[in-house]
């Protein structure tokens, strides 16, 4: 249905009162590996959802059955794509479904599927995205290790430098609800952790209006990331300074360039000073002056070139 290598039984959502009496819900969850806690998770946000989908990103143990036992309904992946390629799988499940709207949750149980009906609400007031915060409440700060907390603030500022005027306050947070306005125009197209981050830049691009709730997160179940938290954080990062590359280069190429432009504009003044005053050249201060205006120019028309394309790229979307 969504893929190739992807499976699923054929399901229907009942047709609900208009959205401001009482909306349809789906709820969706990517799962791999976790036999252990996705029937928890499912049974849990059941009485809160007309169809729970758990995307089974081509996990090895009984992720399947176990859901499924829950009362889920199964999207199954062949092989593994990350969970930038669960997500593109439920945003495209949600497509083609229409739910009024849809909620993506852990299926490892770290989120409380009982804020499930404080997102509802949340959209309900008119937001087009609500995303759960953990920085919100100060209980819920302290609840977090100090390593994942710096991760994620540096993560957090790289990606709102991408994402341009979305300002929230957890960006890597992936407990999140999409009214039907924002599901039907995000598309997803990473594979790896950083599929959050894109989101948020698409959301940027479309002007979807965000929202936040405080939510808590647990720490104290073992084994709920297969990642190291280093190499993830890296990983992640490269992938937003690529958005901002590509999405904003004003901000990644053009102010830089710009600085150093001044940079070689002042040293160039300094050399014209000193020669002035000692009738000779100062050649090192010149020789690095010429290299620092070079090179400022050269990043500035970076800039230009690919604001340029990217503009050609967003028009040639919208027709």
């Amino acid at each position: 249905m969504t893929d190739d290598d992807s499976t699923t039984s054929h399901f229907s959502i009942p047709s609900q009162e208009p959205l401001s009496e009482k909306p349809s819900v789906m709820v969706a969850m990517p799962a791999y590996n976790e036999q252990e806690r996705v029937g928890a998770t499912v049974a849990a946000v059941k009485p809160f959802a007309d169809v729970v989908v758990v995307v089974d990103d081509g996990s090895k143990d009984n992720t399947i059955p176990a859901a499924e036992e829950a009362g889920a309904v199964v999207i199954r992946h062949r092989i593994n794509q990350g969970y930038g390629g669960a997500l593109r799988t439920i945003f495209l499940t949600a497509q083609k479904y229409k739910p009024d709207i849809l909620i993506i949750i852990d299926s490892d149980g770290q989120h409380d599927p009982k804020d499930v009906p404080r997102f509802v609400e949340k959209i309900m007031e008119g937001y087009d995205v609500v995303i759960g915060s953990r920085f919100l409440e100060t209980s819920s700060k302290d609840m977090i290790p100090g390593y994942r907390k710096l991760g994620m603030k540096v993560l957090d500022r790289a990606t709102l430098m991408a994402a341009g005027n979305i300002r929230v306050s957890d960006s890597q947070c992936g407990y999140r609800a999409y009214a039907k306005s924002a599901y039907m125009v995000i598309h997803p197209s990473g594979k790896g952790m950083s599929a959050g981050s894109e989101i948020l830049v698409q959301m940027s691009d479309h002007q979807l209006k965000v929202g936040e709730i405080p939510i808590k997160v647990r720490y104290d179940i073992d084994g709920t990331s297969s990642q190291n938290p280093f190499r993830h954080g890296i990983t992640v990062l490269m992938n937003v300074l690529r958005f901002v590359t590509i999405r904003r280069p004003v901000t990644a190429f053009g102010i830089p360039g710009l600085i150093i432009l001044i940079i070689g504009v002042f040293l160039a003044y300094q050399a014209l000073l000193i020669s002035v005053e000692t009738g000779a050249w100062s050649p090192t201060i010149t020789l690095v002056s010429m290299m620092m205006l070079m090179m400022g120019m050269l990043i500035c028309s970076v800039a230009v070139i690919l604001y340029a394309v990217a503009q050609m790229i967003g028009m040639m979307r919208v027709e």
